[in-house]
């Protein structure tokens, strides 16, 4: 018998019950205002299928945004060499950009259901998933106790839990440890996950490594990098990729400061939100630089100083394109983003202090001087200016950060061999009749 369910969590069953349609269509219509939902795809929000249910066991993975999705492309390859069919979720549109981009053939996509019991049955009635991972941390109770209803085996893979998260979770002990224990596995990313996963109440729990290490460089469309290259032959270019706001500001201060020994800079801006490209390079120009949008179909030309990359999909393009790399969300206070491809594509990288959300590779790469660490907009300039000075310097620390990521990698395999055993059952379910 299950244990009782906390109090807090009863009610968050009956509130999301009972407040489902009216609140469920202004927070959708807000959100389509604000570019955030796909008008075409609203129905999956509400747990209403575009698409059959393919025959068979179908092991279904959620991940709530972008770097969760990536992270797990590699094991969705492998699951479907293994010939499981796949469905996965995630909950914005740049995510399911993303998926279109880079899922395999085969794999559909849905965006998640809102966490009320009437989209969720919705949902779970028509998928009938065999097998629920749940990517990092996206702990939606009411989809995870009607998988739990249902009997499905649910994992979470790639788990992550923050110092932040871990102290938020503490002050519902009950709530996280009910969700928790619905779980058959939880596969941490590192020890200190797999600590805190114990201290919130999962049972059973294994430090696996990062997911995230194993992803391949991304792609990059070769007409284009080919375009590109031969424009910025005689160009020196840096880049600052996945920034939040306020970061460009120390970027284009930095490219000011620079240009006075490097006329021939060229400093490509790649935001976190594209949405946000013209707003940027309208900054730029206030600031007095010659400005082109990726947006627009521009290709850098001679006398621009900034080029603002707002797409989707082509940081794989950046950092083929620059040897040098910052990584955004470090000097705002964000966590940081992950520098695993920027790395695994030859640019030196260069980050703030406020990584958390990657803390064990950051602090694995700065200790094997793998990466650079700086406290501020001064420190980024300094960093960017001695490279430029000492380029032997810059590929000493690139080559080191290379082989880091090479020696911190193979959780996929680890995670491949914890999750045999349930495949093993799935085809043996199949089998029979």
């Amino acid at each position: 018998m299950r244990d009782r369910l906390p109090l807090a969590l009863r009610l968050y069953r009956v509130a999301s019950r009972a407040v489902a349609s009216p609140v469920a269509s202004r927070l959708l219509a807000w959100r389509l205002k604000r570019g955030k939902e796909n008008p075409s795809r609203l129905g999956e929000r509400y747990g209403k299928a575009n698409l059959p249910r393919p025959p068979g066991p179908l092991i279904w993975l959620h991940g709530a945004s972008v770097g969760e999705m990536l992270a797990v492309v590699p094991l969705i390859q492998r699951l479907r060499t293994k010939e499981f069919a796949v469905l996965v979720t995630s909950g914005t549109v740049t995510s399911a950009a993303i998926a279109e981009q880079r899922l395999p053939p085969g794999v559909i996509h849905q965006f998640i259901p809102l966490d009320a019991p009437r989209y969720v049955d919705r949902f779970l009635d028509h998928w009938r998933p065999s097998l629920a991972l749940f990517v990092e941390s996206d702990f939606w109770p009411n989809l995870i106790l009607g998988c739990a209803d249902r009997g499905v085996p649910i994992i979470l893979v790639n788990g992550r839990v923050s110092e932040r998260s871990f102290s938020r979770w503490r002050l519902q002990p009950g709530l996280i440890k009910a969700l928790l224990r619905r779980f058959d596995l939880c596969l941490a990313q590192s020890r200190a996950d797999a600590d805190r996963f114990g201290r919130l109440g999962a049972p059973r729990i294994s430090s696996i490594g990062n997911l995230k290490l194993d992803v391949p460089a991304p792609p990059a469309d070769l007409p284009t990098l080919r375009k590109f290259k031969s424009v910025l032959d005689a160009r020196v270019v840096i880049a600052a990729a996945s920034t939040h706001e306020g970061e460009e500001t120390a970027v284009l201060d930095a490219h000011r400061q620079l240009r006075a020994n490097c006329p021939s800079l060229l400093t490509i801006i790649a935001p976190r939100h594209p949405e946000r490209g013209a707003k940027i390079a309208e900054a730029a120009k206030s600031a007095g630089f010659s400005v082109a949008l990726r947006s627009r179909d521009d290709t850098p030309k001679p006398d621009n100083d900034i080029f603002v990359a707002d797409t989707l999909g082509e940081l794989g393009l950046i950092y083929r394109l620059a040897p040098v790399v910052f990584m955004g969300g470090s000097l705002a206070s964000h966590g940081g983003q992950n520098p695993i491809e920027a790395i695994r594509l030859g640019a030196a990288v260069v980050h703030g202090p406020h990584v958390w959300n990657f803390a064990e590779i950051y602090d694995a790469l700065d200790a094997a001087n793998g990466a650079e660490r700086v406290a501020d907009a001064a420190g980024l300039l300094a960093c960017l200016r001695g490279w430029l000075a000492n380029p032997a310097a810059r590929k000493t620390l690139a080559d080191a950060g290379e082989v880091t990521v090479g020696r911190l990698g193979g959780a996929l395999e680890r995670t491949m061999a914890a999750l045999e055993p349930y495949l093993m059952q799935l085809r043996l379910e199949q089998r029979v009749p």
